[in-house]
């Protein structure tokens, strides 16, 4: 993992929480009589905050709702849509959405409150999974994390532009919970009885930003394939299109990479004692990509000596050249099927996935054929980890306050390298090794799981059964203190072949793996068990 610089120049939890919750405080709902609630969903456009514009209050009653310039969601319950913009510097403009099942219709409202995560650089609303979240009953919200960009623009228009950056890495997440919490009230005149944040990628990394540095925002947090270590996503997604752009011959066309992961799959996929075309734990293969090198020319059953180079590479992650030191993990074994999504087959002025971030260090002229692994690095952390990385394993406070924390990583994620959540994870065990206190040490392990997924791609798909509910794990775990010991995840009915039942995977807490006891169906979850394994092979 990359360096990262001191911690101590971040603002404090306490500085951070108490500013914001403070202006919250003032809340002020005008002119509505008491008891102090809307009576009417049209009455929080009347709604007042500091530094808060609520553009829009209205009721959606006819099941469906179209955002701009999308498609129609359909199957929607009644209720009420509300739009606002929050400033809480000059050069900040956050736009939130919630949406609250239908006043007067308690039933239909579970009491709980969902906020939604983000992917990318956001800049817009996720409607879908607030529609999801409104379909189960909660009172679901969601924020474009300050990002909105200008039509034809990119994330590169907020060049010197840190309060942006700011809003990006936290302050829209948590200024959003803080909105969305007093909304409820005034809408249903009672808070939410539990929090919960669900987020993948972005969403992942809103997720560890809320724990380490807002413990008080939610009572249940799920992040998914976080991007965490933000500086190191970037490095990393830079490594493996520089890898792939290097010269022609090193690309890898769609071909070669069907050879790499079939190759991949017949070395790895019997390491948990069934063949099941899913690689349970891509630490444990020893696959050399070199066994597949050309012998006598270009054919289409070979790897050229540049195309092994390549996938050495990409495999290896982004080092330092000067102190060999790894900058950020490489992609696994196992994710070979999603690399066309590393890059484009070498064309002059290819751009570099999610170049922005560069852009916002070295200037709108920055060139990633110039880009120092070493000192470049170096400057990328400086000028932005404290920012928008969330690598600090403190999570004494949210422990604290019995709060729970659900990571999970799909290993075959080709964009963000799940080996960075494990060792988040691992660094988080390591933290209450440490503590001279057994409660300590006991309380970690039911404060955070983490679920690695044979076969999933980032955030979904692949060809693991990926159709899992860790939101519902995280209710029952925060209300019930039932810790989540396994997951079943499903393959969707329309990826299952006609007539047969819908596949089912065991997902088992980290480090545990999912191991077939030797007889039985190996379709069948219950013949397998979830157990730690021997310790992973280096490779």
């Amino acid at each position: 993992m990359t360096n990262q610089p001191s911690l101590s120049s971040r603002p404090s939890r306490a500085s951070l929480s108490c500013a914001s919750l403070s202006r919250y405080s003032l809340l002020v709902i005008l002119p509505l009589a008491s008891p102090a609630f809307a009576s009417s969903c049209d009455q929080l456009a009347r709604l007042t905050l500091p530094h808060t514009t609520v553009i829009t209050a209205q009721s959606i009653t006819t099941g469906t709702f179209t955002p701009d310039g999308g498609k129609p969601i359909l199957d929607l319950p009644a209720f009420c849509r509300v739009a606002a913009s929050i400033h809480p510097v000059p050069d900040s403009d956050i736009r939130v959405e919630m949406w609250l099942p239908q006043l007067g219709n308690q039933s239909a409202w579970n009491g709980r409150m969902e906020a939604t995560g983000n992917g990318g650089f956001a800049g817009h609303i996720e409607y879908n999974s607030m529609a999801a979240g409104v379909r189960l009953g909660y009172a679901v919200v969601n924020t474009d994390m300050g990002m909105a960009t200008p039509p034809g623009k990119d994330a590169a228009a907020f060049i010197d532009r840190p309060e942006r950056w700011t809003d990006w890495g936290s302050r829209a997440t948590h200024e959003m919970t803080l909105f969305a919490k007093q909304l409820v009230k005034a809408y249903y005149a009672t808070g939410p009885k539990k929090s919960y944040f669900v987020g993948c990628s972005t969403g992942g990394e809103q997720a560890l930003m809320e724990a380490q540095r807002f413990p008080d925002d939610y009572d249940g947090i799920v992040g998914g394939a976080p991007a965490h270590n933000r500086t190191g996503v970037h490095t990393s997604v830079l490594w493996n299109f520089a890898a792939i752009q290097k010269t022609p011959v090193s690309y890898l066309p769609p071909e070669k990479i069907s050879l790499l992961s079939a190759a991949v799959v017949r070395s790895c996929d019997v390491l948990d004692g069934v063949k099941d075309g899913l690689i349970a734990d891509p630490s444990r293969c020893t696959f050399d990509p070199a066994s597949l090198q050309c012998k006598a020319g270009d054919t289409a059953a070979c790897l050229t000596a540049p195309q092994v180079a390549t996938v050495k590479s990409i495999y290896a992650g982004p080092v330092n050249p000067r102190t060999h030191q790894q900058i950020y993990p490489g992609i696994p074994l196992g994710s070979e099927p999603g690399w066309a999504g590393l890059g484009p087959a070498p064309v002059a002025g290819a751009k570099v996935p999610y170049a922005p971030i560069f852009q916002w260090v070295f200037g709108p002229n920055w060139d990633w054929r110039t880009f120092d692994y070493d000192h470049d690095v170096d400057t990328l952390n400086q000028r932005l980890a404290a920012t928008l990385n969330a690598t600090d394993p403190n999570l004494d406070t949210f422990r604290q306050r019995g709060h729970k924390l659900l990571l999970y990583h799909g290993w075959s994620d080709w964009l963000v390298a799940p080996q960075e959540t494990i060792d988040y994870y691992n660094a988080v065990q390591a933290r209450a090794a440490g503590s001279q206190s057994a409660a300590d040490k006991n309380s970690i392990d039911n404060t955070v799981k983490l679920f690695m997924i044979p076969g999933m791609a980032h955030c979904g798909g692949g060809q693991s059964p990926g159709n899992f509910d860790p939101l519902g794990a995280m209710v029952k775990w925060v209300e019930s203190g039932a810790a989540p010991e396994k997951l079943i995840a499903i393959k969707p009915p329309s990826e299952s072949a006609p007539g047969t039942a819908p596949q089912k995977h065991l997902l088992c807490p980290y480090p545990q793996v999912a191991q077939f006891q030797g007889s039985g169906d190996s379709n069948d979850v219950s013949t397998y068990t979830c157990k730690k394994p021997s310790p992973p092979i280096s490779h």
